[in-house]
């Protein structure tokens, strides 16, 4: 492999480069410059974004706890308040459904012997060792030290090898050049997203998310995992909790009670 050259023989022209001194030469053109989607709408530069990221700490571990048994077949009120919350589906061309964003959807399970029917939420689990980082060549999937995973915009170049490495299909790719977007989730075409587990809110303090909030059986919770005086925590230690696709040893933050 050839050396990286020195700072001042760096140019603009980086075909010229080995793969990864690439990587680093699009990483460190992200970290001067910031880019403005819209009218109020900045996607700060990567040294900014991991930098808000400094108040995330490992002795948090944000979750979700979701009670099947209060979710109901043909409720959408979660999906809804995702889409007013971080402004995905509204602006994707709908004669192509297949290539919507989907950053939380409802599924039925059916017990093959029983018949019982469960509808739940599915959405990125945000895994303690999740699999979307590990193939990342850019490290543009990324997990916070309170267990958040997210995407890094800059990053990410759209190879989707992410979208293939995770068993819950929580990701989306996005296809169109978007508009009207919201200024706390600011997405980009050509990028792969998910759910946030809307990280504005809890960084803002309020400790819960929009699907949560909007859910009027209380079928979603939001708490942390780490804090035994969390109502989270307390029905975890409580009530058997199932984890999707547990024998993967993902550890993930969504947990599922009554399936």
């Amino acid at each position: 492999m050839m050396n990286r050259p020195d700072d001042n023989q760096t140019t603009a022209n980086t075909s010229e480069l080995p793969l990864l001194d690439r990587r680093a030469f699009l990483k460190g053109g992200a970290a001067v410059a910031t880019f403005t989607l819209a009218p109020g709408i900045i996607l700060y530069t990567t040294a900014e974004a991991r930098n808000i990221d400094e108040r995330a700490t490992d002795k948090v571990r944000w979750a979700m706890l979701i009670d099947s048994t209060l979710c109901e077949q043909g409720c959408s009120e979660c999906v809804t308040a995702c889409q007013d919350e971080n402004g995905w589906g509204s602006n994707e061309i709908k004669s192509r459904p297949s290539q919507q964003a989907q950053w939380i959807r409802k599924v039925e399970l059916k017990n093959s012997e029983t018949g019982m029917l469960h509808s739940l939420p599915m959405m990125c689990q945000h895994c303690a060792n999740p699999p979307c980082v590990d193939v990342c060549p850019t490290t543009a999937s990324f997990k916070r030290a309170d267990g958040i995973v997210l995407v890094d915009r800059h990053l990410c170049i759209g190879c989707r090898f992410c979208m293939m490495a995770c068993p819950y299909k929580a990701r989306s790719f996005v296809h169109e050049t978007l508009t009207n977007q919201k200024s706390n989730a600011p997405r980009g075409k050509g990028c792969v997203e998910a759910c946030t587990l809307c990280v504005h809110k809890l960084d803002a303090g309020d400790g819960t998310t929009a699907c949560a909030q909007a859910c009027s059986k209380g079928a979603i919770l939001v708490g942390d995992l780490k804090d035994q005086n969390s109502e989270l925590a307390k029905r975890v230690s409580k009530y058997a909790t199932t984890q999707i696709r547990a024998d993967l040893g993902l550890n993930t933050g969504v947990r599922y009670q009554g399936i």
